[in-house]
């Protein structure tokens, strides 16, 4: 007897059968949970000293390609494996004695300035609080609006003073987490070692098995997108350092000049945040500001006005000479990208979602252009406007 199938009941047999199977994995999963947490935590911990060492190679590498592209050339040294180790260890002297100078010079200064900072606030807080008094006082203002200012001000005051008084447990938990990470730092250092000398077989490693698994059109299309990630990464990585140790330095010399309270802390505050794009110098002027007015009122608007007229030199002279037209997207892009990165992966969003956002931008650009050019339309923007 022949059984005849109606389509279109398979079709829904078939896509139910689908779905009870993949909820049924679901459950199954969810049911599982912990051991599936256990099982990434493992793993996790045992490929830490891998990511540390890709994280070092990769920052790294900017200094080992500029060493064998501008200093130790091909018409200097031919043998490549020679050029290779002499550009290595001059790479790891370079980061080695940076790290170094920062330890001895700066670290200590840091730490001094924020238990110092710590130690005064409360003497800041009662001169500050005596001040808005005596102001009060000799100002006609009624009760109910007194009041809610000294509320607002206790509130203000509570919260920079719980920002403060958290630095010291952060930093000293962030050497806590290094102290005892200090094993997969070595290895992942060892790691990074060997990734750097042999990173061009590794990478047509990559591509072997890429071209083993994909057809040659995707294959081709990955691996462009790779290389175009690698590319917008490190000019955006490279040039955001670089820009930030300048404005950091130039923050550090200015304040110097204009005799301002903790100088140090407040230049490695700036330099670290001006690595987050458009939000950055908002949001390292915001805690430097706090802790200036704790001193002296005056001296924190001079400092509004100094780090204003640094951003412009940043924005319009320093900035566009290092990182050029790197990311190659508008500012409204920018800032949407740092908003959406930002709230899913915190501050490291924040920092990566620029390139992140850039690359994606890229390649739907290119998946349009081309179904443009197939239609045969123009491809080009202001044609459309």
């Amino acid at each position: 007897m022949k059984i005849e199938w109606n389509r279109k009941y398979t079709t829904i047999s078939v896509y139910s059968f689908i779905v009870i199977s993949l909820s049924i994995i679901f459950a199954g999963l969810i049911k599982e949970a912990n051991k599936i947490i256990e099982v990434f935590s493992i793993l996790s911990t045992t490929l830490q000293p891998f990511v540390i060492g890709f994280v070092i190679a990769y920052l790294l590498n900017f200094i080992l390609v500029f060493l064998e592209k501008k200093l130790i050339t091909d018409e200097k040294i031919k043998n490549k494996k020679t050029k290779r180790a002499i550009s290595l260890v001059i790479t790891y002297l370079i980061g080695g004695f940076t790290l170094y100078l920062f330890m001895l010079f700066v670290f200590p200064q840091l730490i001094e300035s924020i238990m110092g900072l710590a130690n005064d606030i409360p003497k800041f807080i009662e001169n500050a609080t005596i001040m808005i008094n005596e102001i009060s006082s000799t100002i006609n203002v009624e009760k109910q609006y007194l009041d809610l200012a000294l509320n607002q001000w206790k509130q203000f005051i509570d919260m920079a003073a719980n920002l403060i008084s958290n630095l010291l447990p952060m930093i000293g938990s962030f050497l806590t987490g290094i102290a005892s990470s200090v094993w997969n730092i070595v290895i992942g250092i060892i790691v990074s070692i060997y990734m750097l000398i042999e990173k061009e077989k590794f990478i047509g490693l990559g591509k072997k098995v890429i071209y083993a698994l994909l057809s040659k059109n995707s294959a081709d299309m990955l691996v462009n997108l790779g290389r175009r990630s690698n590319k917008t990464f490190g000019d955006f990585l490279s040039g955001k350092i670089i820009d930030s140790a300048i404005i950091g330095v130039l923050t550090f010399v200015v304040l110097t000049v204009f005799k301002m309270p903790y100088t140090l802390l407040v230049s490695v505050i700036i330099g670290i945040t001006n690595i987050i794009p458009f939000f950055g110098p908002f949001i390292g002027a915001i805690p430097a500001f706090v802790i200036i007015m704790f001193v002296s009122p005056v001296k924190a608007l001079v400092f509004l006005v100094i780090i204003f007229v640094i951003q412009q030199i940043d924005g319009n002279i320093i900035g566009p000479k290092i990182l050029g037209d790197s990311i190659g997207i508008s500012a409204f892009w920018i800032l949407f990208s740092i908003l959406v990165a930002g709230k899913i992966l915190g501050l490291v969003g924040m920092i990566i979602g620029v390139p992140l956002f850039a690359i994606a931008y890229s390649v739907i650009k290119d998946i349009v252009e081309s179904k443009l050019k197939e239609k045969g339309l123009p491809t080009e923007t202001n044609d459309y406007m």
